[in-house]
């Protein structure tokens, strides 16, 4: 019964990560237009340098990376990462039918970073929690904690700063800040709320 119970609320935490991680990124992202890093900012890059579609690049790259994740995280990380992906796309799905419910914050670059940030951080958080991953980018970064050693804050914003400043190469430095400022904000609340740390009264005594 108690490991039942572990299982509901894991599968539950994963797809609260999920809806709100959509939600961001529909309500927040796709109006204001903050560019991503990641795998997304990978693909968008590549069409804009050979003029690879998207739709490819981003498919060829995430089922790399979720082969490396099963051989090197294990079948059962797999598993929630492909409904966590699943999951992703049901909820935007249903938040493109219900319509924006946030304000355009595209005149105010600044709150659209923080606001869009926290949606990331939340989401991510709550779905690396689960023992999953939303897409192949953190993936990258579980790999990078896992084998590098890096806090997963450090492993989230080294992917994400690098495709960053490689869009330099054709979008505006202003708007590349804002986007800096999101990444920074969102691996900050990942690993915060991904990897909680353990209450002081759980800790062994010396």
């Amino acid at each position: 019964m108690q490991i039942q119970r572990k299982d509901i609320s894991c599968w539950a935490t994963l797809l609260a990560g999920a809806a709100i991680l959509s939600f961001g990124l529909f309500n927040v992202h796709s109006q204001s237009g903050i560019t991503e890093g990641g795998v997304l900012g990978t693909t968008l890059l590549l069409r804009r340098w050979f003029g690879i579609s998207p739709g490819v690049s981003e498919f060829v790259i995430d089922a790399v990376c979720y082969a490396l994740g099963y051989r090197y995280l294990g079948k059962l990380f797999l598993r929630r990462a492909l409904a966590a992906s699943a999951a992703f796309a049901g909820f935007y799905f249903i938040w493109e039918r219900v319509g924006f419910v946030l304000p355009d914050l595209s005149a105010h670059p600044f709150a659209a970073a923080i606001l869009g940030g926290m949606f990331v951080g939340v989401g991510v958080g709550l779905v690396v929690r689960a023992g999953g991953a939303s897409g192949g980018d953190d993936v990258l970064a579980l790999l990078l904690e896992k084998f590098v050693r890096l806090p997963l804050s450090k492993a989230y914003f080294l992917t994400d700063a690098v495709v960053l400043a490689l869009s330099l190469s054709y979008i505006p430095l202003r708007r590349i800040a804002f986007s800096f400022l999101t990444v920074t904000l969102s691996s900050f609340l990942i690993e915060r709320i991904g990897r909680p740390k353990p209450q002081a009264s759980a800790l062994p005594r010396a």
